[in-house]
C-alpha cells in the first residue's frame, strides 16, 4: 500500500472529512480518475481485506463506502448524473455520429457506490448517462426498451444479483432490443466469465474500465 492510500485509508477510518477533501482535491488535476484510481478503489479494496481479517468492523466498511460516495459525487472535478431528457445522452461535441445513448443501473442490489463512481468518471468525460437507479430486471428491461438504449452498465455487488443479469438480457431479447451490457462488481472480478455466462457483452474491474468499454461501443458501427 503506498502512502497516498495510507493516508487516505487512516482518514476514512477516522472519518475525517476535511483529509479527506484535501486528499481528493489535490489529486492530478490532468487526470479525472486519479482520486478513484489512486485513492477510492485501493483504499476500499485495504479496508475490505481488514474487515475479513476482523481488524475493522462492518460499520467502518459502510462508513467508508458512504464517504466515497460523498466526495466522488461532490468533488468539483465531478458531478453527479440523474436521470435527464434523452436529448442529454452522449458525449459532448466532436463526433459525426449520434450521441450514445447509455444507461446505468444497479439490478436489485442497494450497494450504489460503484454506480456512483462510474457516473462520476463517464459525466467527467463528456458523457450523458441516464441513471435507472436500483431496478428489478423486468422493470429495467422496460425502461431500457422504451428509451431505446443502446449501452447499458450494472453494477452489483452480491453474487444473486449477477445471475439477474441473465433475465435482464433474455426479457431484451425477447423485445427485439440489442443493448450493450457492460456490466462490474465483486462477483464479477471473482469469476472472470461469468460475465459471459449471463449474457453481458463486457465486464469492467475499475470505473475507468468502463470508461475504455464506452468509447469502444461509441467507435463500434451503429
Amino acid at each position: 500500500m503506498t502512502d497516498p492510500v495510507r493516508a487516505f485509508v487512516d482518514a476514512l477510518l477516522a472519518i475525517d472529512r476535511l483529509a479527506l477533501e484535501k486528499m481528493v482535491s489535490g489529486a492530478d488535476p490532468a487526470n479525472s480518475l486519479a482520486p478513484i484510481d489512486e485513492l477510492v478503489v485501493p483504499a476500499l479494496e485495504s479496508i475490505g481485506e481488514q474487515w475479513e481479517r476482523g481488524d475493522v468492523s462492518l460499520s467502518q466498511v459502510y462508513m467508508s463506502g458512504r464517504l466515497c460516495e460523498e466526495l466522488i459525487t461532490g468533488a468539483p472535478r465531478f458531478k453527479s448524473v440523474e436521470a435527464g431528457d434523452v436529448s442529454e445522452w452522449g458525449a459532448d461535441g466532436g463526433s459525426e455520429k449520434p450521441p450514445l445513448r447509455i444507461g446505468i443501473s444497479t439490478l436489485d442490489d442497494y450497494h450504489l457506490l460503484g454506480k456512483r463512481m462510474v457516473c462520476a468518471v463517464l459525466r467527467a468525460s463528456g458523457y450523458r448517462v441516464r441513471d435507472y437507479g436500483t431496478a428489478d430486471a423486468a422493470t429495467l428491461a422496460e425502461h431500457v426498451v422504451r428509451d431505446d438504449v443502446q449501452v447499458l452498465l450494472l453494477s452489483v455487488l452480491m453474487l444473486p444479483s449477477a445471475l439477474r443479469v441473465k433475465n435482464l438480457r433474455a426479457a431484451l431479447d425477447a423485445a427485439g432490443q440489442r443493448t450493450r451490457i457492460l456490466v462490474g462488481g465483486a462477483p464479477f472480478r471473482f469469476d472472470p466469465n461469468l460475465y459471459l455466462e449471463v449474457g453481458a457483452d463486457a465486464f469492467g474491474a475499475t470505473a475507468a474500465d468502463a470508461l475504455a468499454l464506452v468509447r469502444a461501443a461509441e467507435e463500434a458501427p451503429r
